[in-house]
């Protein structure tokens, strides 16, 4: 019985120690113009594209004959065959991660990384408060740039037949996503936290997918790749299912934890500031 109590105590000890820092992280990222920007720039994207588009027509070869189009790819596709194929909403991960970098290299630049682990030292709470605050932070990009498709595609007059339940796993998808790669860019800027430049240039690297698409161009396409983060982000297209949405939130809370927990154990072995 005093086990389980412990084990209670500690449990709330952990979610209130998580509330505080996410109340704290939610301020600073509401409070700043980088937020504002980067929503923006996802809604400027879709219409960006759709607007070349219109401009095209459909005889020169236009990107899109579907808005939807500019969400997803009709089906699983790790190698593209043009650029069409690449402009849809994955261009949000790219953008996001460049974020992430400079939301947490403030954070170091700043000095609030040196007042935080001064008085809070539970490294793996920064690394959840980050990981959380930045996939929300892409998943309202995520949404910027949806309904900013919307709008872009009733202006050019682009078709907007499509089979619903397919279009909202495919959005599903996409969201549970965010929490991945917010994963992997709060990892990668741990690791480079000294390094701004070098963190928002990783972060563009591993944000495009080169790495999946060279393995794609070997293995061709492969279901295998849903297992990486940018695979499942492929996988969640026009053509998905139940199990497609599942499998996109399997891969990205397995891959937050994985890097939740590497990062974690970087800052407890190195010099944080």
């Amino acid at each position: 019985m005093e086990k389980a109590n412990n084990l209670k105590f500690d449990a709330s000890t952990f979610v209130k120690r998580i509330k505080g820092m996410l109340s704290v992280d939610f301020y600073r990222l509401f409070h700043t113009p980088l937020f504002y920007i980067f929503i923006a720039i996802a809604a400027i994207i879709p219409a960006m594209i759709i607007g070349t588009t219109g401009m095209q027509g459909s005889e020169t070869g236009a990107l899109f004959t579907n808005v939807w189009q500019a969400i997803a790819v009709e089906k699983p596709l790790y190698v593209i065959e043009n650029i069409g194929q690449y402009a849809n909403m994955n261009m949000v991960f790219i953008f996001g991660g460049i974020m992430v970098s400079i939301f947490i290299g403030h954070d170091y630049k700043s000095g609030y990384v040196k007042q935080l682990f001064t008085t809070h030292s539970k490294k793996q709470d920064y690394i959840i408060s980050k990981t959380l605050v930045c996939a929300f932070a892409m998943a309202c990009m995520c949404l910027a740039y949806l309904l900013a498709t919307i709008l872009a595609g009733l202006f050019v007059g682009l078709s907007f037949s499509v089979n619903a339940g397919s279009l909202i796993c495919a959005l599903l998808g996409k969201l549970f996503m965010s929490l991945g790669w917010a994963s992997l860019y709060v990892f990668l800027n741990i690791i480079f936290r000294k390094r701004f430049w070098i963190s928002i240039a990783s972060s563009f690297f591993f944000g495009t997918g080169i790495l999946i698409i060279g393995a794609a161009a070997i293995l061709g396409n492969s279901a295998i790749l849903n297992i990486f983060l940018y695979g499942s982000s492929v996988y969640a297209c026009l053509s998905s299912n139940f199990v497609s949405v599942l499998v996109c939130l399997v891969v990205s809370v397995a891959w937050s934890v994985i890097y939740g927990f590497l990062g974690t154990y970087i800052l407890n072995k190195s010099d944080v500031y």
